[in-house]
Parts: C-alpha cells; sequence; structure tokens
C-alpha cells in the first residue's frame, strides 16, 4: 500500500507548482545562472588566433579533444574564458577527501559540523585556485608551441593564466550559489547544462558523417539503440535499492504502551552516482589538455604518456576501469552513506536490525551489506561507462553519445527532478498545515461561550 508522501507526490501537478512560489524563483535563478555559464563559453582568452584554432580543433574533435569538449561545454573549441570548465574544482575536491581520510588533523576538521565544512571549503577553494594556475599555465605554454598565439611570450601565458583561473573561480562560485540558492547540485547541472547544450551539434555532425559515408547506416542505428538502451539501464539501477528491515521496540507514554514500529533503511545499488565517472574522467583531462594544443611539439615524456594512455588504449581503459571502481567505493564510504554515522542515529532512535545489536555491529552488518552492493554498482558504472569507450575509439562516434554523457545527463535529470519533487511535497505539507490552523481557529471562535455583560 502506498504511503502519504507517495500519494501526494503521484497528485503533484504543473498547479502545484505554479503555487509554490519559493520553488519557482529557484528554478529561475538557476536557470538564469546556467545561461551566464553558456554565454561565458563564447568570451574567447585575449591573444589567441580564432582562425587557426577553429582548424585545428575541427581536427582533434574526434580525438582527445572530444572528450575535453564534452567536459567544457564547447568552450575549450572556442578557447572560452571558461576552456577549463569545473574540472579544477571538482580535482580539489577530490584531493582533500582523500587527505581527509589519511591526514587525521583533517579527519579531526570533518568532524567539527559546521566550522569545519567552512574550512574544508575554503582549503578546496585554495586547492583550486593551484590546480587551476597549473593547468592554466599548461595550456598557455601549450598554445604557445602549436603556433595558435598572435604574440607569444610571458604577458600572453600570463594574461592566458589569470583569465582562465578567473573563469574557474567564477564557475566554481555559480556551482555553489546554483547549490545553495537553486535546484540541484551546481557542479553537475553546470557539467550537465554543457553537455545537454553541445547535443545538437554532434548529431548534426554525426549524421553529416553518415550521409558522407563515413559511418554506415547499420552502426548510425546501432548507436541510437545503444543510446536509448543504456538511458533504460540507468534508470533502472539508479533507482534499484536494497532494503535493510528496521525494527523499533515497544514505548510507554505515560499510561499508554505503543506497539513498535516497523521500517526500512534503503541503500542504492549506485549510492554515488555520478560523482565516480566525473571524479575518473576528471583525473584524465591534464595530460589531454597539454597534449591537444602542443600537437607536433609534446615532448618525449608526454609521448609517451600519450602512446600508452591515449584514449582507447589498454592502459587507458583500465586506469580509467580503476579510479571509477576506487572512487565508487571511496565516496560512498566517506560521503554518499558513512555506516558509522547511519548505526549511530539508529542507536539514538532506538532503532536496531533484527538479529543484529545495535552500535558496533550494526555498523560492521551495514559495512558488509554495502560492500557487496557496491560490487554490482561498480560493474554497473564501469560497464555504463567503458563500453561505449569502446565503441567510439573504433567507430569515431561523438563523445556525447558515450556511456560517461548519458550516465551524467541521465543522472542530473533524475535528481534535479527529485528536489523539485521534495520541494513540491514541502509546500503542499505546509498549505495542508496551514489549512488545518485555520480551521482550527474558526472552530474555536465558533464554540466559544458568549462574552458575559
Amino acid at each position: 500500500m502506498a504511503s502519504a508522501a507517495e500519494q501526494m507526490a503521484a497528485n503533484l501537478s504543473w498547479g502545484t507548482l505554479g503555487k509554490a512560489t519559493d520553488l519557482r524563483s529557484r528554478i529561475f535563478f538557476t536557470i538564469g545562472l546556467l545561461m551566464v555559464y553558456r554565454l561565458g563559453t563564447y568570451v574567447p582568452v585575449p591573444g589567441i588566433d580564432g582562425t587557426q584554432l577553429r582548424n585545428f580543433m575541427d581536427e582533434a574533435g574526434q580525438g582527445i579533444g572530444g572528450m575535453l569538449s564534452m567536459f567544457t561545454g564547447g568552450a575549450i573549441k572556442r578557447m572560452g574564458i571558461f576552456a577549463l570548465g569545473i574540472m579544477p574544482y571538482i580535482s580539489a575536491s577530490i584531493i582533500i577527501q582523500l587527505l581527509a581520510s589519511m591526514v587525521p588533523a583533517l579527519e579531526q576538521m570533518k568532524k567539527e559540523g559546521d566550522q569545519g565544512r567552512k574550512k574544508m571549503n575554503q582549503w578546496t577553494r585554495y586547492g583550486t585556485v593551484a590546480l587551476a594556475v597549473l593547468q592554466g599555465f599548461g595550456i598557455a605554454k601549450s598554445i604557445e608551441a602549436g603556433g595558435l598565439a598572435h604574440s607569444p611570450g610571458m604577458y600572453f601565458v600570463i594574461s592566458c593564466v589569470v583569465t582562465l583561473v578567473a573563469g574557474t573561480m567564477f564557475l566554481m562560485w555559480l556551482g555553489e550559489q546554483i547549490t545553495a540558492r537553486g535546484i540541484g547540485n551546481g557542479t553537475s547541472l553546470i557539467i550537465f547544462t554543457g553537455i545537454v547544450a553541445e547535443i545538437p551539434h554532434a548529431l548534426a555532425q554525426f549524421f553529416s558523417q553518415g550521409r558522407a559515408g563515413v559511418i554506415s547506416t547499420p552502426v548510425i542505428l546501432g548507436v541510437l539503440v545503444m543510446v536509448v538502451a543504456v538511458i533504460a539501464f540507468v534508470v533502472f539501477m539508479e533507482r534499484a535499492l536494497r532494503k535493510i528491515h528496521i525494527q523499533y521496540p515497544r514505548r510507554q507514554v505515560g499510561m499508554k504502551v505503543y506497539d513498535g514500529g516497523s521500517s526500512h533503511l534503503p541503500i542504492k545499488v549506485n549510492p554515488a552516482g555520478v560523482i565516480p565517472a566525473i571524479f575518473a574522467s576528471s583525473l584524465l583531462l591534464l595530460p589531454t589538455t597539454i597534449a591537444t594544443f602542443s600537437g607536433a611539439n609534446t615532448g618525449p615524456v608526454m609521448s609517451t604518456i600519450l602512446a600508452y594512455f591515449g584514449h582507447g588504449q589498454p592502459l587507458y581503459l583500465a586506469f580509467f576501469v580503476f579510479m571509477i571502481v576506487f572512487f565508487a567505493y571511496f565516496y560512498t564510504a566517506n560521503v554518499a552513506f558513512k555506516t558509522d554515522e547511519v548505526a549511530e542515529n539508529l542507536k539514538n532512535q532506538n532503532g536496531f536490525i533484527p538479529g543484529i545489536r545495535p552500535g558496533k555491529k550494526t555498523e560492521e552488518y551495514l559495512d558488509y551489506v554495502v560492500n557487496r552492493i557496491l560490487v554490482l554498482g561498480a560493474a554497473y558504472l564501469t560497464a555504463v561507462c567503458l563500453l561505449p569507450e569502446i565503441l567510439i575509439s573504433q567507430f569515431s562516434i561523438p563523445f556525447y553519445f558515450g556511456g560517461t554523457s548519458v550516465l551524467i545527463v541521465v543522472s542530473v535529470t533524475m535528481d534535479t527532478i527529485n528536489q523539485i519533487q521534495s520541494h513540491l511535497l514541502a509546500h503542499q505539507y505546509e498549505g495542508l498545515i496551514e489549512k488545518s490552523q485555520l480551521r482550527g481557529k474558526k472552530r474555536s471562535t465558533a464554540n466559544r461561550p458568549p462574552a458575559r455583560r
């Protein structure tokens, strides 16, 4: 039987959305900031030859430049001020979270509540600046080496680095504002917007290759069927749950004894969502960014790295798989589903798993369950991200049809819709509470005895 919340969710309509003024303002705020992001991708970095850049990126579009373009919303092709995208911020978050699990001082900082979280966010911002400076310097020197700068030299390098770092920091601020005052996760929505905005161009390019005979008709039909199948598979797996039965004991309130209730603790098959795929992809962007603009002037070290870690190469795929599996376990254990906190909360609420003692035993049992669920979750992420990557390298299919992009688009869409439904449910609850209070006032006024004179 459906719960009250599920029945209310089924009755949600556009009329309810129109009445929820706070939710509507949040949606408009999010759309406005995402439009600012898209406009920024067309503002060019000063000092770059636009014609040579377009010719160069057309040649590199199906290689490693395609992956860069996907994660930067096409800004890397136009060498816009957002060419670094949000990836330095994501990489800094990875580093800080890894250090927090290994350094006792940072681990203690995480346990300090809001104050510790603010300190961690500040360190993440510092790390973002450092990584953006390194990546921006690498891009500036690579552009010089590739002959794409009007007047190469120290001033060009400084202006390019300052512009790219400022663009990344502005994107980080946009993501934080969307998360705090808008709808959804700001960082994921920025990547989502960049991918969706470039899909029409990728479709046109894909079908033009089919008309030119570069890609055969069976391959085109197979790719379209694959995209639909991957979307359906991602939706199914993202909604898959493992429910653990939770029992609550009897309790006595005054002279009354209430029977113990029961509920379920839902654990997603993929608690980390799309984060492992984004993290793994971000770690592969720095060498590809430098190599894309260096062209024939790539040094021997970078040439060796690209020879073994180029897109579609066995070591590249092996590293990609390893990082996805690692971040699936790491992010789940440290962020998405902390078993120690869940066990402590159950203990404080007098809840327990039948046959399992509260406290440490419950934590060990949850670790046992989550680690085995993640075997399936990590395998699902690997299959979705890896199999299309092989097809892309074999058939020169655009990156926007790959598993990583489909996973990001579907996961972010589902997460945003869930947040909108949560806001609508909260609005409905508030409306019901206000109506009940008004009815209570009317009844109390009607039943009030006449005043004595």
